[in-house]
């Protein structure tokens, strides 16, 4: 296994997408906070105190996304072109989904990943003076698709 952002020193480097064609690219991504049964309750009801958690939670995971590169030191500048957050409570909780797509040199899964990340924390922070067992259970790639690598689903493995 060949790990692209180490050089043949084994030395981080910014890998070089200069030379690559940009092709229409998404990645989704989903995370989980759980809350207890009060505050699922309260999420249902509209009556968190903080306010609208949900909205709250939607902005940031959007915002999130194309704050990728000032985030993680190797990831390449890339326009984001469309996010979308879809936000569920379920009993256990809020199930978060975002897809993320690009016309671009290189994809965007690092992208949708921190939309979900970024929505959860903003969760638990909406949440936490109520419920301080709030907790983000997983956050994970779902699917990719475009580039050289081709497509890609989680579960398809």
């Amino acid at each position: 296994m060949q790990f692209t952002h180490l050089n043949e020193r084994g030395d981080a480097r910014m890998v070089d997408v200069t030379a690559k064609q940009p092709t229409v690219r998404s990645a989704t991504a989903e995370a989980m906070v759980a809350c207890s049964p009060d505050v699922v309750r309260a999420l249902r009801d509209g009556t968190v105190p903080k306010g609208d958690v949900l909205a709250v939670a939607r902005v940031a995971g959007i915002a999130a996304a194309k704050k990728v590169p000032d985030l993680l030191p190797l990831a390449h500048v890339i326009g984001v072109h469309g996010v979308a957050l879809e936000l569920t409570i379920v009993d256990e909780g809020v199930q978060i989904h975002a897809e993320v797509r690009t016309a671009d040199r290189t994809g965007v899964e690092m992208e949708a990943l921190t939309a979900v990340t970024v929505a959860a924390l903003a969760i638990v922070d909406m949440v936490k003076g109520v419920d301080r067992r709030a907790e983000i259970l997983h956050a994970r790639v779902t699917a990719k698709s475009g580039g050289r690598s081709g497509d890609w689903t989680r579960n398809a493995d």
